[in-house]
């Protein structure tokens, strides 16, 4: 019999959720938002952190949207701007003003760790006669990032992102199979099967509701942007939007080395 005082503590897991701001395609590279890609990843500690968070998402849209048992309510920064389906409600100013201040509070009093890769793909093209696939070029760093914060925590965890369509998810898959099985030039095999929990990626469409995938296609565009401007590739807003009030909330989320951020949770590819 094992004695009670030998069990080894089980390791603390977390759960990473990942989404895109621009796409992986080489064309219209003079424009900036084609040229640069960013892949944003969130993560929370599972046992408490991120049910807390969930279920602040899910009071925020039932105080807004009603209960909607059957069609439930799916934050999509592209409906919220656009007022779509049921953000059509948010026509009203008042009502806006509302959920954009209980949307900030949701996402200040959350606690996660965030990484953007920005990769600029004409450099990328510029580089490389047959340059590497954006995407997973940029996953591999965000994964890397990940595995070594689990890593130095004594933690686990695993990965899970939207499904995106069947070729580009089975490529994908494909791509995370072989980076946890055999690492990268940053991440050894062991670390990366070590720190990974699931030997396939988990990808869920945008109707299953997920939490963390929410949070992450709202932030996604708004950090690559405000990246942007604080590297000076692109102007700043003559109007401080939502978007830009987000990213700047957002910014103590980075995973950082002291106060460094550049490097550590802001990636430049």
């Amino acid at each position: 019999m094992t004695e009670v005082g030998s069990l080894r503590p089980r390791a603390p897991k977390y759960r990473l959720y990942l989404d895109e701001s621009g796409d992986h395609t080489f064309t219209c590279l003079e424009d900036s938002s084609r040229r640069h890609l960013a892949l944003l990843g969130v993560w929370f500690e599972l046992s408490d952190a991120y049910p807390r968070f969930a279920e602040g998402l899910e009071k925020l849209k039932r105080d807004f949207f009603g209960i909607r048992p059957d069609d439930p309510v799916t934050l999509h920064r592209s409906c919220i701007l656009n007022r779509k389906g049921a953000f059509r409600v948010l026509k009203e100013e008042s009502l806006r003003e509302k959920f954009d201040e209980a949307l900030v509070r949701l996402v200040d009093d959350a606690s996660f760790t965030m990484v953007c890769v920005v990769l600029d793909k004409k450099r990328l093209q510029v580089q490389y006669n047959a340059p590497f696939h954006p995407y997973h070029y940029s996953i591999q760093a965000r994964i890397e990032r990940y595995c070594r914060w689990l890593v130095d925590r004594g933690a686990e965890g695993d990965v899970w992102a939207e499904a995106r369509g069947a070729r580009e998810d089975r490529d994908l898959l494909e791509e995370y199979r072989r980076l946890r099985a055999s690492g990268t030039r940053y991440l050894k095999s062991s670390l990366a099967e070590r720190a990974l929990t699931n030997s396939s990626l988990s990808l869920r469409p945008k109707s299953a509701n997920i939490a963390g995938l929410q949070l992450a296609d709202i932030l996604a565009h708004p950090v690559k942007q405000q990246a942007l401007i604080d590297r000076g590739i692109i102007p700043p807003p003559t109007v401080d939007r939502f978007g830009n009030r987000l990213a700047k909330l957002a910014y103590r989320k980075f995973r950082r080395q002291g106060s460094r951020v550049d490097g550590y949770g802001r990636v430049w590819l």
